[in-house]
C-alpha cells in the first residue's frame, strides 16, 4: 500500500532525505467502532505502540455516526503526518471484500454503505473494514497471546460471544465474509433464545447475560443464595469466589457449554491455541477450569490436546484495535 495522498509534493528531484522524512511521517490508523463509542489509535510506520489514542461517542445530536467517524479520523491525525492506511473493526455481519456492512442494529445508517469508499472520498486515504470479533482474533494472533501460532481459535465471551479462526496463518471468513460466527452455533436445540432470535446458541448459554439470566431464574424459583434480584455477572463471580453454590454452578454451567463447543472447534480446526477474551473470561479459573475439564472429556481423541494451549487473551479491549492495525498494514 502506498502513501496517499502526499501532503508534501513528491518531485523526482527530491533528495533521499526528503523522501525518508515523508515516509517516516506517515502513520497507520486503527479504529474500533461500537454502538456506544468509537476509538482510534495512531501508529507510526512500523511501530506496535500507538503514539496517541482518541475516543468519542458514536452518536451526537445533529450528526450521523458516519460523520462522527470522519470527525474522529480528523481529530486523531496530527497535522504534520500523512495517513498511509486505515483499518476499521466494526460490528455486524459484513463483507470485508467490498467494505459493506450487511446488518448492524446499532449502526443502521452503515447498512449497505461501502465504508472504505466513503472514507477514501472524505479523508483521501485507503481504508479497510473487518468484523470486530474476527479482527480481535487477528490482533491476538499478530500482537498478543497467539504470537508464534499458525492455527488459532479466538472466542470473546462478553455481552455476546463472537470469535475468529486463523488457519495456516490465514483468517477464515468464508465466501462472503460471514464465516466464523462462533457464538451463533446451536448447542441446545430447545435451549434459551439467543439475542439473534434463534434457540440454544452458545451465546444464549455462556455469555455474561446468559449467566445472569440463569441465576435470576434460579433465584425466582426459590434457590438459596447470597444473591438476590437480578444480579450482574460481576456480582455473581464475586459470590462464586466467596463460596456461593448457585453462583459457582452458574459458572460451571457456562464453562461446560463453552468447553463442549471448544471441543467441537478442536475437531473442526485443530488449532494449537484457543484464546478466551471478553469480560467474562476475566473471571479466570471460575470459567477456565470447567472449560478445560469439559474439553478433555469431550474430544474425539487425546491427540487433539497435544501441544494445545487454552489461555486468556493478552490484549483485552485492545484486541480489535490491534486487529484493525494488522488489517491496515496488510498483515492478514
Amino acid at each position: 500500500m502506498g502513501i496517499w495522498p502526499l501532503k508534501t509534493p513528491w518531485k523526482p528531484e527530491s533528495s533521499l532525505v526528503q523522501r525518508a522524512i515523508i515516509f517516516f511521517m506517515s502513520i497507520n490508523l486503527a479504529i474500533d467502532v461500537g454502538g456506544t463509542q468509537m476509538r482510534a489509535a495512531v501508529f507510526p510506520k512500523g511501530s506496535e505502540t500507538p503514539s496517541s489514542q482518541t475516543r468519542i461517542r458514536t452518536y451526537a445530536e445533529g450528526t450521523t455516526s458516519l460523520d462522527r467517524l470522519i470527525e474522529l479520523i480528523r481529530q486523531v491525525t496530527p497535522a504534520d503526518e500523512t495517513i498511509d492506511s486505515i483499518g476499521i473493526a466494526a460490528p455486524g455481519p459484513l463483507d470485508p471484500k467490498t467494505g459493506v456492512i450487511l446488518a448492524a442494529p446499532n449502526l443502521p445508517e452503515w447498512i449497505g454503505v461501502s465504508i472504505p469508499a466513503r472514507l477514501k472520498e472524505a479523508v483521501g486515504a485507503p481504508a479497510f473494514l473487518g468484523n470486530d470479533a474476527n479482527l480481535a482474533a487477528v490482533g491476538e494472533w499478530r500482537y498478543g497471546a497467539g504470537r508464534g501460532h499458525h492455527h488459532l481459535v479466538y472466542l470473546t465471551v462478553s455481552t455476546g460471544i463472537g470469535g475468529g479462526v486463523i488457519s495456516e496463518d490465514h483468517l477464515l471468513v468464508g465466501a462472503h465474509g460471514l464465516g466464523a460466527e462462533l457464538g451463533h452455533v446451536t448447542i441446545l436445540p430447545d435451549g434459551p433464545i439467543c439475542s439473534c432470535g434463534q434457540p440454544g446458541h452458545l451465546e444464549a448459554l455462556a455469555s455474561g447475560p446468559a449467566i445472569a439470566k440463569f441465576v435470576a431464574g434460579q433465584l425466582e424459583a426459590g434457590r438459596p443464595s447470597s444473591l438476590s434480584g437480578t444480579p450482574e455477572t460481576k456480582a455473581i463471580s464475586q459470590a462464586a469466589r466467596e463460596g456461593d453454590g448457585l453462583a459457582q454452578e452458574a459458572f460451571q454451567r457456562a464453562g461446560h457449554f463453552l468447553g463442549l463447543m471448544i471441543a467441537n472447534y478442536l475437531m473442526i480446526f485443530n488449532p494449537t491455541i484457543v484464546i478466551l477474551g471478553g469480560g467474562v473470561s476475566l473471571t479466570g479459573e471460575l470459567l477456565l477450569d470447567p472449560v478445560q475439564k469439559t474439553v478433555r472429556e469431550s474430544v474425539l481423541s487425546s491427540h487433539y490436546l497435544e501441544d494445545l494451549e487454552i489461555t486468556q487473551a493478552a490484549l483485552g479491549d485492545d484486541a480489535g484495535l490491534y486487529g484493525a492495525l494488522a488489517l491496515a498494514r496488510g498483515e492478514i
